[in-house]
């Protein structure tokens, strides 16, 4: 096979999952979408702290945004796995849509205050508890089994490019205009994915008849992590991960203005690089063709991740740290995707909405809490110290994590030979001559 055909044959693999037609309606509406997400989560933040001068209050925007899908994503995903989800995500697309546009118009009319800000963060939170995991579940809908792994990656990719393209949009048009232009520009490209939802080809939604209560389903599906080891210990570690290591983005405004002594277009480019770092994560998953070894590239990318925040926080200068937090989006990306990926190819689909949820929960729901711990922190002893903190305390995590890998190594396999994601006979992993999906090579 020649080079050419080699790099086509490996081009193929990693965007398969665009065969299906439903999911390319997707990929390519919630990039747009994405791109404005981006955008608006930029100019937010510079808003906040150009009002406020606050670290503290800075860090409690971001609590205020995402602390609702802590709260309220048990309730989303049990929703999820009853009712439709693309008409779920036809509402909450739109509710997303009506808030962008509301902070962008009040922001242009120079009404806005931080109570607004606040306000509109709670609520786009709300709609996020239900958004996100319905999102998350749905993506099996629309390309089954086979490419789920591979439509992950994806729509990791997908976020990620837009997170390269949003922040440094927005870094240009809030120094040249102003933010409400990135909010109203985020309010009105929630049309692209409204638009590719409606274009989908679905058969008729099989409503689920259930006899438990509404808190019996949403309590099914924490009964099912914990009883679960292998889906219990990547559901800790990004706990971790989320609460001490990813609040570091709140905390960009300060390094973009005190630190590294930029405005608006810094803060843009530090953002952006980190974006193109994850963006070559998600590429990287993309590429894979099973499951199989995830388990250490796991504990690797957690690893990697607390040790370049640390080399990030030392940094004094503008460049360096911008070529610093390339790793830290590689690295990050690849622990959150990965752990996506095993988790969603382990659970049955019954359960998917409400696992998912927890996921959800863990994944945005941890950051608000330690957004208002780092931003404690950052007031007392700095930005710096703050993120070496939590990058520190991220490395020993994953430490463990990874110590761990052997305990999980039989259940791991049986749950992905259930749902038909690897083959083989599990009683090899008990002897070490088979693979599994969390420690094989």
């Amino acid at each position: 096979m020649s080079s050419t055909e080699v790099i086509s044959d490996r081009f193929r693999t990693t965007v398969r999952a665009l065969n299906h037609r439903n999911f390319r309606l997707f990929f390519s509406g919630q990039l747009v979408s994405l791109i404005g997400t981006w955008m608006q989560s930029v100019a937010q933040a510079w808003l906040v702290y150009r009002l406020t001068d606050s670290v503290v209050l800075l860090g409690a925007v971001g609590f205020a945004g995402q602390i609702p899908v802590f709260l309220l994503s048990p309730i989303g995903g049990a929703i999820a796995d009853q009712h439709s989800r693309h008409r779920i995500l036809l509402i909450t697309q739109s509710l997303s849509m009506i808030l962008a546009l509301s902070l962008g118009l009040l922001t242009l009319g120079g009404m806005i205050e931080v109570w607004h800000i606040f306000l509109i963060a709670a609520s786009m939170g709300t709609v996020n508890a239900f958004d996100i995991p319905t999102r998350q579940s749905f993506v099996y809908e629309m390309v089954g089994r086979a490419d789920l792994q591979n439509a992950i990656a994806l729509n990791s990719s997908m976020f990620n490019a837009a997170r390269v393209v949003g922040p440094a949009v927005a870094g240009v048009l809030v120094s040249w205009v102003g933010e409400a232009w990135c909010f109203l520009i985020n309010g009105t490209s929630y049309v692209a994915v409204l638009a590719g939802l409606l274009a989908m080809r679905l058969p008729a939604h099989v409503r689920v008849v259930s006899t438990d209560s509404p808190v019996q389903r949403i309590l099914g599906g924490f009964r099912f992590v914990a009883r679960t080891g292998p889906i219990r210990a990547l559901l800790l570690l990004l706990a971790l991960v989320s609460f001490v290591a990813m609040p570091y983005t709140v905390l960009m405004p300060v390094f973009a203005r005190e630190i590294l002594g930029g405005g608006a277009r810094s803060l843009g480019m530090l953002m952006g690089a980190a974006g193109v770092g994850a963006l070559a994560g998600s590429i990287t998953l993309a590429s894979r063709r099973s499951v199989r070894g995830l388990g250490r590239w796991i504990a690797a990318a957690a690893a990697g991740f607390g040790a370049s925040l640390v080399l990030f926080s030392f940094s004094r200068d503008l460049w360096l740290s911008i070529l610093l937090l390339v790793p830290v989006g590689f690295t990050m990306v690849v622990q959150m995707a990965a752990s996506n990926t095993l988790i969603q190819s382990m659970v049955p689909d019954e359960l998917r909405g409400r696992v998912m949820a927890l996921y959800s929960m863990i994944f945005m729901g941890m950051a608000p809490l330690g957004s208002l711990l780092s931003g404690t922190i950052a007031e007392k002893v700095g930005a710096p110290m703050a993120v070496a903190i939590g990058g520190s305390v991220c490395m020993v995590g994953a430490l463990v994590f990874f110590l761990r890998l052997p305990a999980h190594r039989f259940a791991a396999y049986r749950l992905l030979l259930t749902q038909q994601m690897v083959g083989g006979d599990p009683a090899e992993e008990v002897t070490g001559t088979g693979v599994d999906g969390l420690t094989a090579k």
